[in-house]
């Protein structure tokens, strides 16, 4: 893995190398990724991997033609014969009226904010190993568990670099610890399965693996013996490790290519108060040791914390450059690259703030609904807003949680759902996007 100074000098090397070559604007990305993964099974040592990857992607603009290339391989031969061929396939490439770099004045000048997302500790195999064992032992500890699919414990660093023709280069990087657990509750065709698992920036910050693997084995008990719902109208509460796909749903119709497109459900909705005034969604690159933090975005902008919705309130669009240019508009700092290709747009680490009731009383006027904590199939249309999607978890009755449910499926409109939204007050950050206990009332529930 290259340093981060040699990792920024390569990428403004393949760019210098561009415009040398007849490109009139140029950018390069590079990215590397290294990682150690130790599974187990039945306490038995199931696997250990060790990956490392690096690319370094090429874009060119000639007049108003691009191209994207990508490798690799670090030969100085091989990136010779890159550039070649991103001039060439640019040449060829059809006119894009909003193709081009951020707007120059817009780029980041100042020093990159420290965010602390390196631990400069890196566990040992056998120590990855041990952590597994002790978190499948202890969800198999659970009573009423009776197989696993096994437990496992991962390190990474990640790191990435930007150089750009008009005089941005920057490079961090970024570690990752994470624990995971997943089991079997009940016999037979009554088997249930869930999982638990944490991720962090830094080792300290990490659930220790007998919690997560407690954790998966409860929750999987939990499930067994699930009950028929009979189909109706009724509350519907979601589970905060699934709540933030609502949120996700919401990005979706936010970012700049969906709107330039014409093919989101919010197209008329900006300015417009699509929740309750009670509540604030943000999206947030600088949180320090955030999984998704970032010190500035895929095309070179400077990032800022940023109400996505503010008291209820839609507040702007997510753009990338070219977006933002089709529309008459500002990029946001939103841009999100890969290792070729256009940026598109996209969050970081994204929050609901939360409300002011705990789950317990949010839940206590419901005389029948459903708690959800599994989501299953992709039955929403960006365009329209409907949503209908498969589910599982269990019943509400008289304000408590009860017996278990399955084959259930959910529907209704996500304007309908966020406008009719309440959080609970138990928001914790575990995630890249993070919701409180969310109820929603009015959605339509079909039984099995």
């Amino acid at each position: 893995m290259l340093s981060l100074e040699e990792a920024q000098s390569r990428a403004q090397d393949l760019v210098t190398a561009a415009r040398r070559a007849g490109a009139d604007a140029a950018d390069a990305i590079y990215a590397c990724n290294a990682s150690t993964n130790v599974s187990v099974r039945l306490g038995a040592l199931e696997d250990v991997e060790r990956s490392e990857g690096e690319e370094i992607g090429l874009r060119v603009f000639i007049g108003r033609r691009s191209a994207s290339i990508s490798a690799s391989d670090m030969n100085p031969a091989t990136l010779a014969t890159l550039v070649d061929r991103c001039i060439a396939m640019a040449g060829q490439a059809p006119e894009d009226p909003y193709a081009g770099l951020a707007p120059e004045d817009r780029l980041l000048r100042k020093k990159l904010p420290a965010l602390d997302l390196t631990d400069p500790f890196e566990p040992e195999p056998a120590q990855l190993r041990e952590r597994a064992m002790i978190a499948e032992e202890a969800a198999r500890a659970v009573p009423g568990v009776t197989n696993s699919e096994g437990g496992g414990a991962a390190t990474g660093r990640s790191q990435m670099a930007l150089a750009t023709s008009h005089g941005f280069a920057g490079a961090y990087a970024g570690t990752s610890h994470s624990t995971w657990a997943s089991v079997l509750a009940g016999a037979g065709a009554d088997m249930q399965r869930d999982h638990a698992s944490h991720s962090v920036r830094h080792i300290e910050d990490l659930d220790d693996a007998e919690t997560v693997g407690t954790r998966a084995g409860h929750r999987a008990v939990a499930r067994l013996n699930p009950v028929k719902v009979g189909s109706g109208v009724m509350p519907v509460i979601f589970d905060p490790r699934i709540g933030s796909s609502l949120v996700g749903h919401l990005i979706g119709g936010m970012v700049g290519p969906a709107i330039a497109r014409r093919s989101s459900f919010l197209l008329e909705s900006l300015g417009e108060a699509l929740f309750d005034a009670a509540i604030t969604i943000i999206d947030d690159p600088l949180r320090l040791r955030g999984l998704r933090s970032r010190p500035f975005d895929g095309e070179g902008l400077p990032v800022e914390r940023r109400a996505l919705i503010d008291r209820g309130v839609l507040t702007g669009w997510l753009m990338d450059s070219a977006s933002a240019r089709q529309l008459g508009l500002e990029p946001t700092g939103h841009a999100s690259r890969g290792g070729s290709g256009a940026p598109g747009a996209g969050v970081t680490n994204v929050h609901m703030e939360p409300g002011t009731l705990s789950p317990g009383e949010l839940m206590a006027d419901v005389k029948r609904g459903l708690y959800v904590t599994e989501l299953i199939g992709m039955g929403v249309n960006g365009v329209t807003g409907d949503y209908s999607r498969g589910a599982a978890g269990f019943l509400i009755e008289n304000g408590a949680v009860g017996q278990a449910v399955s084959e259930i499926t959910i529907a209704s409109n996500l304007k309908d759902m966020f406008r009719a939204l309440v959080p609970a007050n138990d928001l914790a950050f575990r995630y890249g996007m993070n919701v409180p206990t969310l109820r929603i009332d009015g959605m339509t529930v079909a039984g099995g």
